[in-house]
């Protein structure tokens, strides 16, 4: 056995003494779940977020921990879950289940899977794809940390995905008005993504549904709550030798390609001309209070929930293509408390410096990253999540070495997906369509206060 299988083997080991016998009716959960109360069609991202920071908690190998995850809540699934039903209110639109119970049940399903992979764990697969993940959130100066992030590089584990093709997630959520919408689209957006039919075909149009999809089930959820409040979303899908980024709202993603930023993608700002344009067709208006917002309210244009807006706000995911040539340096993910400071080509700069200062370890990058966004100035929740594509000791030496192999001076080809606004069907338009039509991001960092 390897030192992968190895170390799943202790893992289980140490799994199965410390919960050596099932929770019974009374016993309190070891933590949390996020709801008191869920649909029948959150009961699979709930599940496994509870599963996912119990065992990462533990230390789990990550592609374990997925593995664990998938089995056990296939096996809640399976059961028959009548008994966790609430007594209905009048206006639920469907029956509730109690987190409590429901999760205690899912929790010994997770121990008897452990108990029964104790002797023999599943066989690890090597990753094709070098992935190595940095990541790094504060509260900075805010009254509430309103930020989520999700790292899955085991995607298909996790989610039961059985095909040729290696699938990692990686997504930052920037929520505003409570904590609510970002953390359930942290909890319920890469499983709606696995459960789209046309992930394998187009990932790009799976990805664009399951956004529309979590803000829908968002929805049912905000109004038995009674919540108000939205999130940005962003999430990055690399899918052999493809990246997609799908985005709603100011947050962003760049891709660093040897020592070179290559943007990916143009945020959703109430003062774009195309979203004052969509705007304004729809009867809504701009109004600049301190920033330019959506009929005075919001700071961005698209978004998960902010249902007292929508369709104003819309719930309608762009979202991009980029072919990986494998010398790609990493791809950053961050929210605008990190963007309205930092200008994407500064990027590349200090991360070299940080590897130069570290001798090549990744690990700590984001962090580096955020004490700079502070130190200049921001204020807001600063999340960055970076996702190496080459190990950080090459790019040093390619680096020290004078750059090694000659630096791409224009982006790759990329596709980027609209709603065509007339059959309401997605149209594919390249990077030279898109440039020739005034797709410009805007220069100049500017304060966006959600």
């Amino acid at each position: 056995m390897g030192t992968e299988g190895e170390a799943a083997q202790r893992f289980l080991e140490e799994f199965v003494k410390e919960f050596p016998n099932p929770l019974g009716p009374e016993e309190p959960l070891p933590l949390s779940p996020l709801s008191s109360t869920v649909s029948p069609a959150e009961v699979q991202g709930e599940s496994l977020d509870l599963a996912l920071r119990l065992l990462r908690a533990r230390n789990a190998p990550p592609a374990l921990g997925a593995a664990l995850s998938h089995a056990a809540v296939s096996e809640l699934l399976k059961s028959d879950l009548s008994s966790f039903h609430t007594s209905p209110a009048p206006e639920q639109d469907c029956d509730l289940l109690k987190s409590e119970p429901l999760q205690r049940s899912f929790l010994n399903r997770l121990r008897e899977v452990c108990s029964a992979w104790q002797w023999e764990p599943p066989p690890v697969p090597s990753r094709r794809r070098y992935l190595l993940t940095s990541s790094h959130a504060i509260r900075n100066t805010r009254r509430k940390m309103e930020d989520r992030h999700v790292e899955l590089c085991d995607f298909d584990r996790l989610l039961g995905l059985q095909d040729n093709t290696e699938r990692a997630y990686f997504a930052v959520f920037d929520g505003h008005g409570g904590v609510d919408a970002a953390t359930f689209a942290a909890t319920h957006l890469h499983v709606s993504l696995g459960q789209q039919e046309a992930l394998r075909s187009d990932p790009a149009m799976a990805l664009q549904k399951a956004f529309a999809h979590t803000d829908d089930l968002f929805r049912e959820k905000a109004k038995r709550d009674r919540l108000r409040c939205g999130s940005t979303g962003l999430a990055v899908l690399i899918e052999g030798e493809r990246l997609h980024v799908a985005w709603l709202g100011d947050s962003q993603a760049m891709l660093v390609r040897q020592g070179q930023a290559v943007t990916l993608m143009e945020p959703h700002k109430p003062e774009r001309e195309d979203e004052k344009r969509r705007i304004e067709d729809l009867g809504g208006c701009i109004v600049f209070m301190g920033c330019w917002r959506v009929n005075g309210t919001y700071a961005v244009s698209r978004a998960i929930g902010d249902f007292d807006q929508k369709p104003y706000i819309s719930n309608e995911a762009d979202c991009k293509t980029v072919p990986l040539s494998g010398a790609e340096d990493y791809v950053l993910l961050a929210c605008d408390g990190f963007f309205d400071i930092v200008q994407p080509q500064e990027v590349a700069g200090l991360v070299l410096e940080h590897l130069q200062q570290s001798g090549g370890q990744g690990v700590g990058a984001a962090q580096s990253l955020v004490a700079r966004a502070k130190s200049c100035g921001s204020t807001d929740n600063i999340t960055v999540l970076l996702v190496f594509l080459r190990d950080p000791q090459d790019i040093l030496r390619e680096a020290a070495a004078g750059g090694g192999r000659q630096a791409e001076t224009q982006p790759p080809e990329f596709v980027f997906f609209r709603d065509n606004g007339e059959s309401g069907q997605m149209e594919a338009v390249t990077a030279e369509t898109s440039r020739s039509t005034g797709g410009k991001a805007e220069e100049g960092a500017k304060e966006q206060s959600q």
